[in-house]
């Protein structure tokens, strides 16, 4: 149930220091799910959005970056959600640097309806790449020094997230153009429409997310076939693990968990 208060962070931290940024979205028809609420893939995107814009502020935007050869990867996500809004609805995006260490920049998010009221939060861990090796770059040597925001929308250290042992379903799905980002591999908010694709029918029409983690441990590229699998969490109902994996080769694309409340 939403806590009916203000986004936490306003309490502490002023919209208005520079290592803040709010944005608002309008909530499309075509963001919406078949149960009229907004999309997961939407929320991800709206996130994705507000963060770039940040970026671009804090002069550590991807086009600062490809300048020196390197770009923004997406290492590791975890989001809660509280409730979920509709079309039509107003959602605010507020979002804020809050850790930097040598190889990752955690930044954070929190999500509230057009009230003010907090309905969702994220935590997120980023990487800088060099495009040409593909291996990390240290942040000092690539990004100017901007200002953090102390305080995390959720308190998690990104431990390893736990393996898919037997998959109890399993579908194959072919990686489209559509599926690309500007870095000409799969964009992040893909492989959770493949992970929830995998979900069994009555989860879906029963259930929502309250809680999605998800690790990236490879790149997937046009031209591939991608394998997603659940598997229930052992001793849980609403839990379970996914995996997304090259259907070619067996190599581990990402790998996820859900946490599940019934509607």
């Amino acid at each position: 149930m939403p806590d009916n208060k203000p986004c936490a962070v306003s309490e502490t931290l002023p919209v208005t220091m520079p290592s803040v940024y709010e944005r608002d979205f309008a909530i499309q028809y075509h963001e919406t799910d078949q149960y009229g609420f907004v999309r997961h893939v939407a929320l991800l995107n709206f996130m994705q959005t507000a963060g770039i814009d940040h970026a671009a502020l804090l002069n550590a935007s991807i086009g600062s970056l490809h300048k020196v050869g390197c770009t923004w990867v997406l290492s590791r996500l975890h989001l809660a959600m509280e409730r979920y809004l509709r079309g039509g609805d107003l959602i605010r995006i507020r979002t804020w640097p809050s850790l930097r260490v040598p190889l990752f920049m955690i930044r954070d998010f929190e999500m509230c309806d057009g009230s003010g009221i907090v309905i969702g939060r994220a935590t997120t861990s980023w990487a800088v790449l060099h495009m040409k090796s593909r291996r990390p770059a240290r942040l000092d040597a690539v990004l100017p020094d901007f200002p953090l925001t102390p305080g995390r929308a959720i308190d998690d250290d990104f431990s390893t997230l736990p393996v898919l042992e037997a998959a109890e379903h399993e579908l194959t799905l072919p990686v489209l153009r559509g599926d690309l980002d500007g870095n000409r591999h799969v964009n992040n908010t893909v492989y959770v429409s493949w992970a929830l694709e995998a979900v069994p029918d009555d989860i879906d029409r029963n259930f929502r997310v309250t809680s999605l983690e998800i690790g990236f441990r490879a790149e997937a590229l046009y031209g591939d076939v991608i394998r997603s699998k659940i598997e229930r969490l052992p001793g849980s109902s609403c839990c379970f693990i996914h995996l997304i994996e090259n259907a070619a080769d067996g190599r581990e694309l990402a790998r996820l968990r859900t946490r599940w409340e019934r509607k």
